[in-house]
C-alpha cells in the first residue's frame, strides 16, 4: 500500500499569512513545488542529520504545502530489500504548524493564541458546519450536522458535542439548552467527520433554533460560531430555495464572474424571509480540475483512447485522487458566501455528473468500465456521502491493485489495506431514504433516492439519477419500482390520517420537459464524422470538438444526459405516465425540479386543450421549473435562442402535450442580451424560491408562523381575481419601464393576473389551444408582473397553490449578486374521477434486460 502523505500537504490550499514562501511555486494552482523549494529541502536535510534524512520539526511560518516534497524526501523508510509490508508507519511523524490552515479551509487568518502543539488534537475545524434536513417524524423535525477536523485515525481522542437551543425573542429569558454527542462517520491521517443528530419539536409558530460546538475550533473569521436555522410552524409547509450547478466548469474566468455571487442574494432572502430548506439538484461540487490540474492530468493526456481504456488504477494513483476530493470539498464548502448558507439552511441534496466528472455515466460502456472511471466514481461517491448525505462511506474504493473482499454485483467490497489507522463507521439505515436493490454498473454503490415531508401539505421525492446511470438508462426498472411502491405507501398513510399531501416536490438531475435536440444528436452520432474522429485519434484533428475521454464530440454526452434524449425516450415516457398515475390516484399536484443546463426556463406536460379540462382538475398538468445554474456561467446567448426556436408543442401521448412557458417578459435589469422571440429560456445563473400559498394565511396578514420573526410582518393586500380573458386581451401589450427589453405577443397573459388558480384552458381562457401561453390563471401574466415575483406577494395566498419565483442575476460584474424575479403560480390539484389505466414498463425495457451488468452490450 501506497505511503500516505502528511495529513496537511494536501489538505488544504493555502497562501502564507505573513507574506510568500520565497520557495512556493510561481504557479498559484500548480502541484508542485518550485526547483528552489527542492534545492533548499536538500540543505536543511544535510545540515540536519550529516547527509542522513531527519525528521524537522513543526514550522509554524512556512506554507503546510510547501511539506509535500520534504515530506516525501526526509521520512525514515523501511529498507529497500524488506518484502514484508509494515502495518504501522516507520517514521517520525512531521507535526506542521497551523497558522497557515487559515487560507487554505476558508481563505482567512488563523485565530491567535493556538498553540502549535494542539494542531493534532482533533479540535480543529477544517470545514463546517454544514446543516442537513433529513425527514419529520409525528411532530419531531429531524437534521444533522457535520462538521470536519483536521488530524484523526482508527481512534479520537475526544468526541465533540453540539449545544443546541431555542432562539427567543429579546427581553425573554433563553431557552435551555441540549447537547447532541459527535458520530464519527469516517476518520484517517487528514481528517475526521463527525455527525451531530438534531431533533426539534415543531410548535404552532415557527421557530428559530441556534446550535453551537463549545471544544472545537474555528479558524474562519466569516464563518459564524453560533448558526441558527428555521422550523416550519406544525400546521405550515416549508419555504423552499432551489439550486443546481454550484461550481465553475475548467476554464472559466471565475473572477468575470464575480465568483459565487448569487449566494449573497440567497443570503439577504433569507434573512428578509427565511427558508426552511435548500434543495440541491445535483452539481452541488465541480470535481472536474481532477482531470486537468489534479492528479488525472497525465492520464487525460494520453491520445490514444485505448491506452486510456486499459490506463491502470493503482493505489498510489487512487490516493492521490482521494486527496484531491477530499481538499476539493473542503476548500468549496468554505468558500463564501456559499460556506454562510450551508450552516444556516438546511440542505437535501441529490448528485449529478460534476459531483464526479464532468458526463459520468453517458460515456460509451467500454470506457465507462476502465478502471479510471471506477477508481473516481467509487471515491467521488464517499465523500457525496460524506459532504452532502452525513453518511459513512463504503469500507474502500476501487483499486486496479487489489481485489476487495465481497459479494458481487453487492457493491465495491473491503480492501484490508486501505484501513489501516482508519476508522468507517457501519451503514447507516433512515427511514429517509430508498436504496436501490442493486449496485450501479459503473459505481459499484446502491443508489440513495429520497422520501421525506416537507411540512403539512408537501412532501418530497429526490430520485438518484447518476448511481444506475448509462447512456441507455437514468434508472433500474426495479429501483422505479421501489420508488413508486414507497410513494404509494407514503400518500396512502397520509390520506388515510385525514392530513392528505397537496403538493409532491419531484427532484431529477435535469429537466423532462425540455425543447428535442433529436437533429443535433444525430449529426453528432452520425457516421460521416468517423473519419474526423480517426484523424482527431491520430493528429488531433478537431481539437476541443471532440472529449478527452472516449473520442466522441464533446457535447455528445450532455445531449445522451437529457431525458429527452433518443436513447431515454421510453423511459421517460414511461415515468411521465405513472406521474401521472400518481396524481389522479392521490389528487396531488407534482412538481418536478430539474437544473443542468444552466439556463432558467419552466416546462409543463398539460392534457391536450381539445379534452376540455381546466387546470385544476387536469392531473395530467405536471410542471418542471428549471433554475440553473447558481454558480457556473450559462450559455451564450444564441444557444438559449436556438432552444427557443426548437420549442415546439410536443405530444407525450395522444392525451398530453408538452412545452415551455413563455414567461420572460423581459431580459433582467436594462440589459438586452437575447433575441426578441426568446420568451421561453433564460441564460442567465439563477435560482428558485417555492413557497405554498397556505389555506391558514389570512388576507392582510401573513400566518404562515411567522409569529418567531425578528422583522414585523407586512399588512398588504392581495391582489384582486383576474377578469375573464378572451383570446386576445390575454396577451399584454409588451411594455415595461426602465428601458429594459420587452416582449411583444408575450404568452403570460394580460395585466392583473395574481396568480390565483380559478382559469382554466377552455373555461377563463376561450379559444385557448396553444400551450405556449397561459393555461390558467396563475400563468397569466408569467414574468416579473406576477405576484410570485412580488416580495410583497410572494406565498401571501390563501388558496393552497405553490409560489414559484426564479430569481435571475442582473448583472454578472456585481459582487452583491443583486436578481429580478420571474413568477407564476402552480394551482392544487382537485381531481376525483377515474383513474388512468395502470402502466406497464414497454417491452423492451430501456436497461436491456435485469442488472447492471447487462448493459454492457450497448452502446
Amino acid at each position: 500500500m501506497a505511503s500516505r502523505r502528511d495529513p496537511d500537504a494536501d489538505l488544504l490550499e493555502d497562501d502564507a499569512p505573513e507574506g510568500r514562501n520565497p520557495y512556493a511555486s510561481s504557479t498559484r494552482w500548480r502541484h508542485q513545488e518550485s526547483g528552489a523549494f527542492a534545492k533548499h529541502a536538500r540543505q536543511r536535510q544535510q545540515q540536519g542529520g550529516g547527509g542522513h534524512p531527519m525528521a524537522r520539526e513543526a514550522d509554524s511560518h512556512s506554507r503546510v504545502s510547501d511539506l509535500a516534497d520534504f515530506l516525501n524526501t526526509s521520512r525514515i523508510t523501511p529498507d529497500a530489500g524488506s518484502s514484508s509490508r509494515p502495518t504501522t508507519p516507520r517514521f517520525k511523524p512531521i507535526m506542521a504548524g497551523a497558522a497557515e490552515a487559515r487560507q487554505a479551509v476558508n481563505g482567512e487568518q488563523h485565530a491567535n493564541g493556538v498553540p502549535e502543539s494542539r494542531i493534532f488534537d482533533g479540535k480543529d475545524i477544517a470545514c463546517g458546519p454544514l446543516l442537513n434536513y433529513r425527514r419529520m417524524e409525528g411532530t419531531q423535525w429531524i437534521g444533522s450536522v457535520l462538521v470536519v477536523t483536521r488530524g484523526g485515525g482508527a481512534s479520537q481522542p475526544f468526541t465533540p458535542t453540539l449545544s443546541l437551543r431555542q432562539a427567543r425573542a429579546p427581553g425573554r429569558h433563553d431557552a435551555p439548552s441540549t447537547e447532541a454527542q459527535g458520530i464519527c462517520l469516517y476518520s484517517d491521517s487528514r481528517s475526521t467527520f463527525w455527525r451531530f443528530n438534531v431533533s426539534v419539536e415543531m410548535e404552532h409558530s415557527e421557530t428559530k433554533w441556534e446550535y453551537s460546538l463549545p471544544g472545537l475550533r474555528f479558524h474562519s473569521k466569516t464563518k459564524p460560531q453560533v448558526n441558527n436555522f428555521f422550523v416550519p410552524a406544525v400546521n405550515e409547509s416549508m419555504r423552499i430555495m432551489f439550486h443546481s450547478c454550484n461550481g465553475f466548469s475548467v476554464g472559466t474566468d471565475e473572477e468575470a464572474w464575480s465568483g459565487p455571487a448569487l449566494w449573497n442574494d440567497v443570503i439577504r432572502r433569507h434573512k428578509e424571509v427565511p427558508f426552511h430548506v435548500m434543495i440541491g439538484g445535483g452539481d452541488q461540487i465541480y470535481n472536474d480540475g481532477i482531470r486537468v490540474t489534479g492528479p488525472l492530468q497525465e492520464w487525460t493526456g494520453i491520445a490514444n483512447p485505448k491506452k486510456r481504456r486499459e490506463y491502470a488504477f493503482p493505489e498510489t494513483l487512487r490516493a492521490d485522487c482521494d486527496d484531491y476530493y477530499l481538499n476539493n470539498y473542503i476548500r468549496w464548502y468554505g468558500t463564501e458566501p456559499f460556506a454562510s448558507a450551508n450552516g444556516q439552511i438546511p440542505q437535501l441534496n441529490i448528485w449529478d455528473d460534476h459531483d464526479i466528472i464532468d458526463g459520468f455515466g453517458s460515456y460509451v460502456n467500454e470506457f465507462m468500465k476502465c478502471d479510471v472511471f471506477r477508481g473516481i466514481g467509487g471515491l467521488a461517491h464517499k465523500y457525496y456521502m460524506l459532504f452532502q448525505h452525513h453518511l459513512p462511506p463504503p469500507p474502500t474504493t476501487y483499486s486496479s491493485d487489489s481485489t476487495p473482499t465481497g459479494l458481487a454485483g453487492n457493491g465495491q467490497g473491503s480492501d484490508p489495506a486501505q484501513l489501516i489507522n482508519t476508522y468507517v463507521h457501519p451503514a447507516m439505515t433512515e427511514s429517509n431514504y430508498i436504496v436501490g436493490s442493486q449496485a450501479g454498473p459503473y459505481v459499484a454503490e446502491h443508489s440513495h433516492n429520497i422520501y421525506t415531508k416537507l411540512g403539512a401539505r408537501m412532501c418530497f421525492l429526490g430520485i438518484d439519477a447518476r448511481t444506475e446511470r448509462t447512456r441507455h438508462q437514468v434508472n433500474y426498472p426495479e429501483t422505479y419500482d421501489q420508488i413508486f411502491g414507497r410513494l404509494r405507501d407514503e400518500l396512502t398513510s397520509a390520506a388515510n390520517s385525514g392530513t392528505p399531501f397537496r403538493h409532491l416536490i419531484l427532484l431529477l438531475g435535469v429537466p423532462i420537459a425540455y425543447p428535442r435536440l433529436t437533429w443535433l444528436e444525430n449529426i453528432f452520432a452520425s457516421p460521416v464524422l468517423g473519419p474526423i474522429k480517426f484523424m482527431n485519434r491520430r493528429m488531433g484533428l478537431g481539437g476541443s470538438f471532440f472529449n478527452s475521454f472516449d473520442g466522441s464530440v464533446d457535447l455528445l454526452d450532455d445531449l445522451d444526459d437529457h431525458y429527452t434524449a433518443r436513447t431515454h425516450k421510453k423511459e421517460r415516457n414511461h415515468l411521465i405516465q405513472r406521474l401521472q398515475q400518481i396524481c389522479a390516484e392521490f389528487s396531488v399536484r407534482i412538481t418536478i425540479l430539474g437544473g443542468d443546463v444552466h439556463l432558467a426556463a419552466l416546462g409543463r406536460f398539460y392534457s391536450n386543450p381539445k379534452l376540455n379540462i381546466p387546470t385544476e382538475n387536469d392531473y395530467r398538468y405536471i410542471t418542471n421549473v428549471v433554475s440553473s445554474a447558481i454558480v457556473n456561467k450559462p450559455p451564450p446567448a444564441a444557444v438559449a435562442n436556438l432552444l427557443s426556436r426548437r420549442n415546439k408543442i410536443h405530444h407525450l401521448n395522444h392525451d398530453t402535450d408538452e412545452t415551455l412557458l413563455k414567461m420572460f417578459d423581459k431580459d433582467p435589469g436594462d440589459s438586452t442580451k437575447t433575441a426578441a422571440h426568446n420568451q421561453v429560456t433564460m441564460p442567465s445563473r439563477n435560482f428558485a424560491m417555492i413557497t405554498e400559498n397556505s389555506p391558514n394565511n389570512t388576507r392582510g396578514s401573513n400566518n404562515n408562523g411567522n409569529t418567531a420573526h425578528t422583522h414585523d410582518a407586512p399588512s398588504w393586500p392581495l391582489a384582486a381575481p383576474p377578469p375573464i380573458l378572451d383570446a386576445e386581451s390575454s396577451r399584454p401589450p409588451g411594455s415595461s419601464a426602465g428601458g429594459a427589453s420587452t416582449r411583444s405577443n408575450f404568452g403570460g397573459g394580460g395585466g392583473g393576473g395574481n396568480g390565483n388558480s380559478n382559469g382554466s384552458a377552455n373555461g377563463t381562457f376561450p379559444g385557448k389551444k396553444d400551450g405556449h401561453y397561459a393555461l390558467h390563471a396563475g400563468e397569466v401574466n408569467a414574468g416579473t408582473k406576477h405576484k410570485a415575483a412580488s416580495e410583497a406577494q410572494h406565498g401571501r395566498g390563501c388558496d393552497g397553490s405553490l409560489d414559484v419565483c426564479i430569481r435571475v442575476e442582473i448583472n454578472q460584474r456585481d459582487r452583491e449578486g443583486h436578481t429580478e424575479g420571474y413568477g407564476l403560480t402552480i394551482p392544487a390539484l382537485d381531481y376525483h374521477g377515474p383513474r388512468p389505466a395502470s402502466i406497464a414498463p414497454p417491452a423492451s425495457a430501456w436497461s436491456g434486460s435485469h442488472g447492471g451488468s447487462s448493459v454492457g452490450g450497448q452502446h
